[in-house]
């Protein structure tokens, strides 16, 4: 299925039960969505968010579509990762192995910000914090029959040029740009995953790292870019974008493609067939993403920074 004449949609699922999967940030937007989906297939859902709250005005949503989901709330702030480290034994603490984690939490923040890690907050947030994450719980991913990890990124990352400055990664020199911060970061996740899979060819284990990106989707993420385009994306106004622009579910799709049809392969990257949106597809990675030197070095950071090795 998924081919140009028959597109992929979420009926393609294959059957989940007795799969567990992880979904961060699945409070609301594509996450929730992809929750949902993983759900109503049969998965059991852990969902990784930093607000119980939140997660748990989530989890009364999906049970009302699927009565018999199976949810578990692990309390997850990417941004420490003092927190990373809780969750992620936590996660050991209740489940013996990880199907599939999907790695969909993220963030831009429009002025610059610290965590208590000392880290760039987007940059924290979306790539380092997921990167430590994965780390801890890889050896919950080799214990799965096929474990399989989803980097969800951006078209304008994983397609497109982006800046990356590995010498100034949390903006102390440069000047400060929100979109810059997230292209980095997102750019980062990519070359993290690809990395991922490089490392993991030739060793004795059937994970496989790929990664997604949604399009443009009408998500809640639009409360991240500024007072105009957060104006401009509430629901009676959201026909002023909806040319380039799709819905949760179509945006979630590239996603969960990803997380779960048989034929992906290692290091694939699905996300619309059009820039911005579409039917989910194979997409070609900019040569920037696949760039192996770039992908080391950045890897190398990110275990230096965070102070996770990868076990493998």
């Amino acid at each position: 299925m998924g081919t140009k004449k028959t597109p992929w949609t979420a009926a393609d699922i294959p059957d989940l039960n007795g799969r567990t999967a992880i979904v961060t940030g699945a409070s609301g937007g594509l996450g929730l969505e992809t929750a949902l989906q993983l759900a109503e297939h049969g998965a059991r859902v852990v969902m990784a968010c930093r607000s119980a709250e939140k997660a748990g005005a989530a989890a009364d949503l999906i049970r009302a579509k699927v009565p018999t989901a199976e949810l578990l709330f692990v309390e997850l702030d990417l941004a420490s990762l003092e927190s990373v480290g809780k969750a992620a034994v936590r996660v050991h603490d209740e489940v013996e192995r990880v199907d599939l984690l999907v790695n969909n939490a993220g963030m831009l923040s429009r002025v610059r910000s610290l965590t208590e890690d000392g880290f760039e907050t987007t940059f924290a947030t979306n790539h380092l914090g997921p990167f430590a994450f994965t780390g801890q719980v890889l050896d919950l991913l080799r214990a799965a029959p096929a474990g399989r990890v989803v980097a969800v990124t951006t078209g304008f990352a994983s397609k497109k040029e982006a800046p990356i400055d590995l010498d100034d990664l949390f903006f102390e020199r440069r000047t400060y740009k929100g979109f810059q911060a997230y292209a980095q970061s997102k750019l980062a996740n990519v070359l993290t995953a690809f990395e991922l899979q490089r490392r993991l060819n030739g060793t004795d284990t059937e994970v496989k790292s790929v990664a997604a990106h949604p399009g443009a989707a009408e998500s809640d993420f639009a409360q991240n870019l500024g007072p105009v385009l957060t104006f401009l994306s509430r629901p009676s106004l959201r026909w002023v974008f909806r040319f380039a622009m799709q819905t949760v579910e179509m945006g979630a799709l590239p996603t969960l493609r990803a997380a779960t049809d048989p034929a992906v392969r290692p290091g694939d990257l699905f996300g619309p067939s059009g820039f911005t949106k579409g039917y989910p597809i194979l997409n070609e990675p900019s040569a920037q993403a696949l760039d192996p030197e770039l992908a080391a070095r950045v890897w190398e950071a990110s275990e230096r920074l965070t102070g996770v090795a990868y076990a493998l």
